[in-house]
């Protein structure tokens, strides 16, 4: 199944809340992506129905085993991908920003491909894709 770069986000940025806060609110998703309630609204909506999320009755949501194989590939991309930025001497923020930009986009030959090149840059980097 084809899923959008703005599903992976969603995915992403739920998959940091639950690790941040130990739970995945509507309001932190927004707050995280820069979005409205209802764009939030709208966007769990189609997860819900895509099988990527449950909601319980409170509105905390769950990413089901198929969300959080997704969120899990982007999130790590995304820390890879900024790790390696930072060890080249780009800025964190510009890091995060450019891996948030490129991590959807990258094959998984190039980016198996940089992950090799990352760590031979420092040995610390283990990618775990």
């Amino acid at each position: 199944m084809e899923i959008r770069k703005s599903s992976e986000d969603y995915l992403e940025a739920m998959l940091m809340m639950k690790e941040k806060h130990g739970f995945i609110r509507s309001i932190d998703v927004a707050g995280q992506l820069g979005v409205t309630k209802p764009s939030v609204s709208y966007a769990t909506k189609r997860l819900r129905e895509n099988g990527f999320i449950t909601m319980d009755r409170d509105g905390l949501i769950t990413l089901t085993e198929s969300g959080m194989e997704i969120a899990d590939k982007i999130y790590t991309r995304h820390k890879i991908l900024t790790e390696f930025f930072i060890d080249l001497g780009v800025d964190p923020e510009t890091s995060r920003e450019d891996a948030c930009k490129i991590e959807h986009d990258l094959s998984e030959d190039t980016f198996s491909a940089l992950c090799r090149l990352a760590v031979k840059v420092n040995p610390k980097n283990v990618p775990h894709s």
